[in-house]
């Protein structure tokens, strides 16, 4: 009877086994915006002088799509004003998600969804049920034009009556470093990124306010929204993130402050305040922004190590920030924790975490170690530059940051083709990205007899 059944269904069958995951369908979104972008960054349109080699049109739309900020080129000369437009684009389209983006669109327009199109949502947004897409989704897009505006509004102020920009140019920057920052992309029209604004308040505090608030993750800002007078009631996921960004940005404002302070390369040569406020920034940017108001190339080895940890773990999951994220390294905290304690189960912040939680997290972290250990080393095989380095360049794109010691431009095509690849994978994410990718979806139905090794 069974096979009677395959046997007439077997033309439907066929054509099932060829659509997409969710998974597939995201990677394959990503990918089509990437060729559309590349394709519009070589035009002759989209640069001042010569027009751009392939490598640095794909370069350069694989760090916009995927919120980065890693340049080979000099955003703000390179670039024609239509070339400019094209990143801004696509660092909106990466941050909102591409599939995220087709379905808002495909609301706006017919104003409903099929089930597969609520699915692929889902799995991009980490939506808890099929039925809140809709609202997610404009909630989402809400929070953005918001939060974005705002900046946009401030910056574009300063830039008119403290700078003497005109008007119109004084609007566009506005914008434009509205949009890079509450995405955490880092990609700004200045040769110097943000060095000439370190001690300039009123530009550095509303960019790190919006990389900070696009850092937290979509989920956590629309709970605050909802429940901010209420902390009882928010979920665990947002007082994770919420602990973790604060004492990763006072940890990171801390160390990186003293280690620089006396560096006349960085904050050495600014006044008191300034280094304070050059360091709280300093400790903002490797939350996956990537906007450099100092000169990393000449900050301190040790100071490119705590940046290495501070952009390896990233910020808040389901939103703009890249990097491990900040609740899969306090699940594996906790999970040690536990263990040395001799607990049961894994208890964080009065809640009880499921094994299949356990089992995300130790994936999310061994894929993600795994992914950086070999690139380096692939890396550092290719070219002359010391370990140090390498590393720095190696966590920033895969945690779509963007900071750089200063060698990216000169690392050479093969490496920089190694770079794209990690900036691919760090917004797609190694789980999302190797489930798609998996050989086979079916479930085994038996399990093998249990026999423990020996571990430590």
């Amino acid at each position: 009877m069974n096979f009677r059944r395959r046997a007439r269904g077997g033309r439907s069958g066929v054509r099932a086994g060829f659509r997409l995951t969710a998974g597939q369908a995201i990677i394959a979104g990503f990918g089509a915006v990437l060729v559309v972008g590349t394709v519009l960054l070589s035009l002759p349109l989209s640069a001042q002088g010569r027009p751009a080699s392939f490598i640095e049109a794909l370069f350069t739309a694989t760090s916009a799509l995927c919120v980065t900020g890693h340049v080979v080129v000099d955003t703000a000369t390179f670039w024609s004003p239509f070339g400019q437009v094209v990143i801004m684009v696509l660092i909106q389209v990466g941050g909102f998600g591409v599939m995220s983006f087709a379905t808002l669109l495909g609301l706006l327009v017919a104003r409903r969804l099929g089930l597969r199109t609520r699915l692929t949502a889902v799995s991009e947004t980490h939506t808890v049920a099929v039925g809140d897409v809709r609202r997610v989704l404009t909630g989402v897009a809400l929070i953005t034009l918001c939060v974005q505006t705002v900046v946009a509004v401030m910056l574009a102020a300063r830039f008119a009556v403290g700078y003497g920009e005109p008007f119109g140019r004084a609007l566009w920057l506005g914008a434009f470093h509205a949009v890079s920052s509450f995405n955490n992309a880092g990609f700004a029209l200045f040769s110097d990124n943000l060095m000439s604004f370190v001690t300039d308040p009123w530009v550095c505090l509303p960019i790190c306010a919006a990389i900070i608030l696009g850092g937290l993750g979509f989920p956590v800002i629309m709970e605050l929204r909802r429940r901010f007078r209420f902390p009882r009631r928010w979920t665990l996921n947002t007082v994770t993130v919420l602990a973790g960004t604060l004492t990763l940005l006072v940890g990171g404002a801390v160390s990186l402050t003293a280690l620089e302070w006396s560096n006349p390369g960085t904050l050495g040569l600014l006044d008191p305040a300034g280094r304070l406020l050059a360091g709280f920034t300093l400790s903002v940017m490797p939350r996956t922004a990537g906007f450099n108001a100092i000169d990393v190339g000449a900050m301190h080895p040790e100071s490119w190590f705590v940046t290495d940890i501070l952009m390896f773990i990233g910020g808040g999951p389901a939103g703009t920030a890249g990097g491990l994220k900040i609740t899969t390294f306090a699940v594996l905290l906790f999970i040690v924790l536990a263990e040395l304690r001799g607990d049961t189960a894994v208890n964080m912040f009065g809640k009880r975490l499921p094994r299949s939680t356990h089992r995300e997290a130790l994936t999310v972290a061994l894929l993600s170690v795994a992914t950086v250990v070999v690139s380096t080393l692939a890396i550092m095989l290719m070219t002359p530059f010391p370990f140090d380095r390498v590393f720095f360049e190696v966590i920033s794109a895969f945690a779509t940051v963007g900071l750089s010691t200063g060698i990216t431009a000169d690392l050479g095509t093969p490496s920089q083709l190694i770079l794209i690849a990690l900036m691919f994978i760090g917004r797609i994410g190694p789980v999302l990205l190797g489930a798609a990718l998996a050989l086979t979806r079916e479930k085994r139905m038996y399990e093998l007899p249990k026999e423990r090794p020996i571990i430590g």
